[in-house]
Order: C-alpha cells, then structure tokens, then sequence
C-alpha cells in the first residue's frame, strides 16, 4: 500500500505501508527477556481464581492474564521529561504527534578509559547538516544477542553529554537508542544526557523523547525514514512503544 504524507506543510514523502521495519524489542515473561537496572524478569501469568488458573489450557473459557513488569528494564520503551522530574509528566499526554521524518545511523562507540562512549564528534559525521526530528542510533557491534542481554553490571556505552547537547541544537526531538539509557549505568544520579536532551534546567521540552531498547537489524540500512513511534497510552512517565520504520520512495 503505498501512502503519500504531507511533511511540514510543504514536502510529501511517499512510504510503501505494507512493508513495516519493526525495531522493538517484545516483553516476554522469560527469564532470557531483555533486562537492566538490577531487577527480576517480567513476569505473564494467569489469574487465579477460587484456585482455578483462568486459562483456556487448564480448561477455563478465556486466557486472562496479568502482566508484572518495568518499562524502563523489560524491553523497548518510550519515555518524557517526567522521567527525571519531581512532577511526573505523562507520556500519554506529551507525546501528541507519532509520525516523524527519522535518520538511521550507526555508530561505533569510542573507549574513553574503561568506559566506552558516543561523542558529538561521531554523531556530526553521521548526521552532517541533515533536518530531522528524529534519530535512530545503532550501536555496533550489533548482534540478536541485544534481544535477550541481561544488561545489569555491564557498563554498557553510553552518549557523553556533549553528544546529546549536539542533538538539541540539531533541533531533534525523538531520539531512539539500542542501549537501557543514554547514560552512564553508575553515574551517580547525575544523569547528563537524560537532562541535556530535555534542557532540565531551563523551558523543560516535554514534547521530546528518548526511547531506549531498541533493537534495529543490519538489514535495515543507514538513511532516511518515516518513523511512526507508537505507545502504549500508561499515565506515566515511560510506556512500552512500537517504534516502527518506512522506507522512502524516490
């Protein structure tokens, strides 16, 4: 199904809708789901009642399950400005608009002692001058093992503060990651990515986004996209979401 999207009220993109590219990462109530921040695995079970479990295999009418789980650990999630705020401003609410003009990019992280890091440097060769509102980051190397990584106490690389600085003056305003955060896993709490990208000390931007977790095949190539970034609607500060890519028809 091929579709036509007015863009800024001046540019149209054509995107084939039938050919979806998925990159998140699903929550499973396994043990081998995709985990960070230092807690147990989500959990997907049926409900009880009068001791019976309420599941079409154990012979009741209907599956109902309840589902235990953590957005920011268990899986791709988008998150806002409420995040690290004392008031908790909703993704459900913030988040108004869900189809943005999108840059892939991969990237290398670079050692910096025994960290390893995303500095402005690298992120200006890949975008350039590009204009767009959002960028999907690639983290390489980039294996099916980041779909189950049990990622607490592993350092895992993250963008120095400079780097997200260099975003918001692009003008970005959805950024999408591979990793569990934009930040240091022990930084202290000082969180300089997570408060760059939403100017925490200034007019807070509670219509931008970060989404972590995503997970983005080597075949899908570096370029331009639409990117249609779906959420769950949860009044709170992060959702489980979709984010999901099209391609581009010259």
């Amino acid at each position: 199904m091929i579709a036509t999207i007015q863009y800024n009220n001046s540019r149209k993109l054509k995107v084939d809708l039938s050919k979806p590219l998925d990159i998140s990462i699903p929550i499973k109530g396994s043990n081998n789901n995709v985990n960070a921040w230092y807690i147990g695995a989500p959990k997907i079970e049926p409900e009880v009642f009068d001791g019976e479990l309420i599941s079409v295999a154990k012979g009741a009418s209907v599956n109902f399950n309840t589902i235990t789980f953590n957005p920011h650990a268990h899986g791709t999630h988008t998150e806002t400005a409420g995040h690290i705020t004392e008031t908790v401003h909703s993704i459900n609410k913030n988040l108004k608009q869900f189809f943005f003009l999108a840059e892939l990019v991969t990237v290398a992280p670079e050692k910096l002692g025994e960290d390893s890091v995303i500095s402005a440097k690298q992120l200006q060769f890949a975008l350039g001058n590009k204009k767009r509102d959002a960028v999907v980051i690639r983290t390489i190397p980039n294996t099916n093992e980041k779909k189950a990584k049990q990622y607490s106490n592993t350092n895992w690389p993250y963008f120095l503060e400079d780097a997200i600085k260099l975003l918001v003056k692009k003008g970005i305003k959805h950024l999408l990651v591979d990793l569990p955060s934009v930040d240091r896993e022990e930084d202290g709490g000082e969180l300089k990515g997570h408060k760059a990208f939403w100017n925490y000390r200034g007019q807070l931007r509670k219509d931008a986004t970060i989404t972590e977790f995503i997970y983005v095949s080597n075949k899908i190539e570096d370029g331009c996209y639409l990117l249609n970034l779906q959420i769950a609607p949860f009044e709170n500060d992060a959702t489980p979401s979709k984010p999901i890519l099209y391609k581009l028809i010259a």
